[in-house]
């Protein structure tokens, strides 16, 4: 098993902790146990340790009932990140064991240890990734032990940090949940906030917590899959010596884009160790560039991929004509279409590491998983993009059409035992989106396929506006579903890119 004991038997081409990294402080209170939260920022602080720059340690604090801490504990928190992949076209295979965790803590037995932690001098940053149910308000005291909801467990540690410094100014958090929800650091004040006037704490108290400690909004961007499946992690144990159960492996990209000034920069030191760590005032630009290029990217070629028989994204990957129907419609169509001012060279560098990562041979993505909700991705994802498309060309967005019509065609779906259905390539598959009984019956009722765009395209409870209305769009879509159901999307692909 792997501890601290047995790190001179690991073999192979690791990155071994020195023994001076297990004696560093503890800088971080960390909520969450989660491989995103492991493969990411304390994949940054373990990186910067080893170069003497952070210089501290993540106390985790395990908020769910679910399971326990036994892995933490009887491998001393380390685990072994193998990062693997693709970076500028090149593979990447490098494993390092992470020592940035200094002890896992539950909230449900060890509520006093955590609340013990915000009398450490040493703490400078909060970080949370309690998935989007975690940033919701709940009327409870704080009192409790512990809280039940993730904000009322931060009150009450943050109250006990203010009672232990006697307020002092100096003694604020840097606090950045990293959960997938827009203006996150913003939303967690507003609760926060909002559950002290609920628990009806002091003025002064409330003061602190707005002028003393940031809250900041931020941005996470790595595919963390977790453990590797059985028959690899074996292979991986055996050839470094040690089994690892917390072993997690992750795609080489990666992203924080963190909204803050000098005060947030200076805390988070380790962000000088690493390019993937970005703080600045404004982050949209960053939430608009993964949204687009990358978010939209997938959305728009997930039906062209499925209709063409590809299950996974890799596999797509190894097909040139869909590489270079991806290349077209990322470059020609959608970086020009971003609704926000983004640079040409950075909005190109984003889009060659989309193409990286969706190369990447070790991370399988189903393609039916990503059409997950399709309709409500193609309004957050792409309808922003098509009204800007004709704003700065005055014409329909030729690859975005193709795209949408495959989506159109993917959703020609019936009802079956109360479940949505399609079919292609001679195999049903399953649709799982909110909107599928209203393409449902527009294949039912539509006399032609020309009849079908129409109704879907103006249908504003679906975009939010009539997509009929943008010039020469419906009738480039219609045109493109006739060829798709004509010849099929594989040949078009084949035969066009």
């Amino acid at each position: 098993m792997l501890s601290k004991n047995n790190l001179p038997n690991a073999t192979g081409n690791l990155i071994v902790p020195a023994k001076e990294l297990f004696d560093l402080p503890e800088k971080v209170l960390q909520f969450g146990t989660g491989v995103l939260l492991r493969g990411l920022p304390d994949y940054y602080i373990d990186k910067a340790n080893r170069q003497g720059v952070f210089n501290g340690r993540v106390v985790v604090v395990k908020s769910t009932t679910t399971g326990d801490t036994a892995d933490f504990d009887q491998q001393d928190c380390l685990y072994t990140l193998h990062v693997k992949g693709i970076a500028g076209g090149k593979e990447v295979d490098e494993q390092v064991i992470n020592s940035a965790i200094s002890r896992v803590l539950s909230a449900a037995t060890q509520w006093a240890d955590i609340l013990n932690v915000a009398h450490n001098k040493e703490l400078k940053i909060v970080l949370s990734n309690t998935t989007e149910v975690g940033l919701q308000f709940l009327a409870e005291s704080i009192g409790q032990t512990p809280p039940e909801s993730f904000p009322g467990k931060l009150l009450a540690f943050l109250l006990e940090r203010y009672r232990a410094f006697n307020g002092d100014m100096e003694a604020g958090l840097v606090i950045i949940p990293t959960e997938l929800v827009i203006d996150n650091g913003k939303l967690l004040k507003q609760i926060i906030m909002q559950l002290a006037t609920y628990n009806q704490l002091e003025d002064a108290f409330t003061n602190w917590l707005t002028t003393a400690n940031h809250f900041c909004n931020s941005l996470v961007d790595r595919i963390v899959p977790g453990k590797p499946v059985a028959a690899e992690n074996s292979i991986l144990n055996q050839r470094s010596g040690y089994k690892d159960n917390l072993r997690i492996v992750a795609e080489p990209y990666s992203l924080w884009a963190i909204e803050g000034g000098p005060d947030v920069e200076a805390a988070l030191s380790f962000c000088r160790v690493d390019s993937g760590v970005v703080i600045t005032p404004d982050i949209e630009k960053f939430r608009e560039l993964k949204l687009r290029l990358l978010n939209g990217t997938h959305t728009l070629c997930c039906a062209v991929a499925i209709l063409a028989g590809f299950k996974t994204v890799d596999e797509a990957m190894r097909d040139k004509s869909f590489i270079n129907f991806i290349n077209r419609i990322m470059t020609e169509e959608i970086k020009p279409s971003i609704p926000y001012p983004v640079d040409k060279e950075e909005a190109a560098l984003f889009a060659r590491n989309v193409i990286d990562r969706f190369s990447n041979p070790y991370i399988k993505h189903q393609w039916m998983s990503i059409s997950a909700q399709y309709s409500l991705k193609m309004r957050t994802r792409v309808i922003p993009l098509l009204a800007n498309y004709e704003n700065s060309f005055r014409q329909a967005p030729q690859l975005m059409a193709f795209g949408f019509a495959a989506f159109i065609a993917f959703m020609q779906v019936e009802q079956v035992n109360g479940k949505f259905e399609g079919k292609s390539n001679g195999v049903n598959y399953l649709v799982t989106d909110n909107s599928a009984d209203v393409f449902a019956a527009a294949w039912k009722t539509a006399f032609s396929d020309g009849r079908v765009v129409d109704t879907l395209l103006s249908d504003l409870s679906l975009w939010g506006t009539d997509l009929t209305s943008l010039p020469g769009f419906k009738e480039e879509v219609s045109r493109r579903l006739e060829q798709i159901k004509a010849v099929g999307i594989l040949n078009i692909l084949q035969a066009t890119y």
